[in-house]
């Protein structure tokens, strides 16, 4: 993969490295324990842009293309409480990846509106800490019952996410090891990028797919008034009919 150069590459490389690291550490994470041998040298997590992860050595150039992960997380993993090592292998994980970015935007020359732009895109992630010790789960359900509290006056056909990814806790009883909330693998319909926890959302009734409401042009307060939504493909294809 070539080196990212705008704001909205430098953001996919980080997700995609991202992905690859919470795998690593929850659904991967009996491989990735046995693959951090004590008795072995030196060794970093990597994540890759193509959500592949892998324990190795560390890069032998002096500087090194890109930024280092920590170095050694192999020789404390029998010395401290399994989740605890894997919280702080997700700490240095989450530095690493910012430094990542960064190094990026620094390498590229991004101004002061492109650092702030890629840090609020970023930010809107839970970082891995928060995805392996279960917070970013609480945080959801939190904002999840306060959403569907605040909404309980709207009409029952209102869409929203949080209400989708609550019915998805409470009916699949999703395991710590699959901490990855489930609202990052849901796209925009529009604009193909991700949910965030902050941000409305809106589904089609004819083809249920899941929308940011700016890009639809669609308000919390306009979906209250919706008894049935069509997104505009499905809106046109009626239209044309």
């Amino acid at each position: 993969m070539e080196n990212p150069r705008t704001v909205e590459e430098v953001f996919r490389d980080f997700r995609g490295r991202r992905a690859a690291l919470i795998k690593a550490l929850t659904k991967d994470v009996d491989r990735f324990f046995k693959e951090c041998d004590p008795e072995k040298e030196n060794l970093c997590l990597y994540g890759y842009p193509h959500e592949n992860w892998e324990v190795t050595l560390p890069a032998e150039e002096v500087p090194p293309e890109l930024p280092e992960p920590a170095l050694g997380i192999n020789f404390a993993r029998d010395g401290m409480q399994e989740k605890d090592w894997l919280s702080l292998v997700a700490v240095h994980s989450d530095a690493w990846l910012l430094s990542v970015a960064f190094y990026f935007g620094a390498r590229f020359g991004f101004d002061r509106a492109d650092r702030r732009r890629l840090f609020g895109m970023i930010n809107d992630l839970p970082t891995l800490f928060e995805v392996v010790t279960g917070t970013a789960k609480k945080q959801m359900k939190e904002k999840s019952s306060v959403s569907n509290h605040s909404s309980n006056k709207s009409k029952s056909n209102s869409k929203s996410k949080y209400s989708k990814v609550e019915e998805k806790d409470e009916d699949e009883g999703v395991g710590e090891g699959e901490e990855e909330d489930e609202h990052g693998e849901t796209l925009c319909g529009a604009c193909g990028e991700h949910y965030a926890a902050d941000e409305f959302w809106i589904c089609c009734d004819a083809c249920e797919r899941w929308f940011h409401g700016k890009c639809v042009k669609i308000t919390p307060a306009r979906a209250e008034h919706i008894k049935q939504y069509k997104c505009p493909s499905c809106g046109n294809k009626r239209g044309r009919v």
